[in-house]
């Protein structure tokens, strides 16, 4: 991208001079180069920032801002323009947007803790830094685990009160529903989650204006499927869930509603997803088409990739890789966490750590449990 850039500001920079491209000095293609390079560079810089930094820093609620203070929107990183705008819209939505990313990386760290990539952050705007700007299964399964977090935290955040413009789910009443059961109670609003979800965290995509069929434009598309991928998954996964009512526990009365399954089976979902990817490229129309037209095409459920991910195994500053130099692996382990693949071959170092854990507990009436402190010293093992 960076040479695509460079060598069209070199043939605008040659126009505006008066020259033809193939006129240019060497002095003048350095100086142009150069110039093209900084306004790379400084592209990355915008691109680089996102959103996911409002799981990073704390976000103060609205009510929290004294009279003449700088209003809330201007101080929160990494909002596009449009983004931005709803911020000033629904500031009472940034701190649960802040808490649905937050949710998104912890289980993106927790589903590839075994991994080489394992969803490290690196600083507080970027978040996930360059790794990020490669198309590859991990960037596909970030987009869609945290546009899965804004909308597990923003139907919450309604069912709590906490949201002026919404309320309490209005989902219709299932039809295999009892007829002596109640449909009511309080249900997480999915639905107002979801729209809200989609017009926030794709925000930044659609403002885009890409040439048609470029590479930037196809990797605007792979992050629009991904994050819809991730606002499903929080969707479908919602079921209804219900309460007994009666004398002593009889269950003579069920009151149900609809209620969001634990987050940990939305990233299990979005995990298998991950592992069944589908490889995309652009066509002539502008559209993302299979790589290999023998696989079925991906649905609007499926996540997508662009470009093959790196190995991970060493740093490497281009990449964004972080190397997997230092990490903890399992030595009789077969998989991606054993030594031998976690270090990518380099070895390992074996050291003894002593661990602390509660062991010998007993319950005491009434009503408490207590339990002895145990001593083991366990050898772990660290990729060279």
């Amino acid at each position: 991208m960076q040479r695509t850039v460079a060598r069209r500001l070199l043939a605008q920079g040659a126009l505006r001079a008066g020259l033809s491209p193939a006129r240019l000095t060497m002095t003048g293609l350095r100086v142009l180069l150069a110039a093209a390079l900084l306004s790379s560079c400084s592209q990355c810089l915008v691109e680089g920032n996102s959103w996911w930094s409002l799981a990073m820093n704390p976000i103060q609620r609205p009510e929290m801002y004294i009279i003449g203070a700088q209003p809330l929107c201007s101080q929160l990183n990494g909002l596009s323009q449009g983004q931005r705008k709803l911020c000033q819209l629904y500031q009472d939505h940034m701190v649960y947007i802040g808490e649905g990313a937050k949710t998104g990386i912890k289980e993106c760290q927790y589903q590839f803790r075994q991994r080489r990539w394992n969803c490290s952050t690196v600083d507080n705007i970027s978040v996930f830094g360059r790794v990020m700007q490669i198309g590859s299964r991990e960037t596909a399964f970030t987009y869609s685990i945290s546009a899965a977090g804004v909308v597990n935290a923003i139907s919450r955040a309604c069912r709590e009160g906490e949201l002026s413009t919404c309320g309490c789910s209005r989902a219709a009443r299932p039809k295999d529903l009892p007829r002596d059961w109640l449909w009511g109670g309080c249900g997480d609003n999915a639905e107002y989650g979801y729209r809200f979800a989609k017009e926030f965290v794709d925000a930044r995509e659609r403002e885009k204006n890409y040439p048609k069929g470029s590479e930037d434009h196809a990797r605007t598309l792979m992050n629009l499927q991904n994050n819809e991928a991730g606002r499903r998954a929080v969707y479908n996964l919602a079921d209804v869930a219900c309460k007994c009512h009666g004398v002593s526990g009889s269950c003579s009365l069920k009151t149900c509603w609809l209620q969001l399954a634990d987050f940990r089976k939305v990233g299990d979902l979005l995990k298998e997803k991950y592992d069944s990817a589908a490889a995309m490229k652009i066509n002539r129309k502008g559209k993302l088409e299979l790589v290999n037209s023998r696989f079925n095409p991906p649905t609007a459920d499926d996540l997508v990739y662009l470009d093959q991910s790196p190995d991970y195994c060493v740093k490497n500053k281009t990449t964004g890789s972080l190397g997997t130099m230092g990490r903890l692996c399992n030595k009789t382990s077969e998989g991606m966490d054993g030594c031998e693949l976690m270090c990518c071959g380099r070895g390992y170092d074996q050291f003894k750590t002593v661990q602390v854990e509660r062991c010998h507990c007993k319950f005491h009436w009434c009503c408490y449990v207590k339990c002895k402190k145990c001593t083991q010293i366990v050898d772990q093992f660290v990729c060279k």
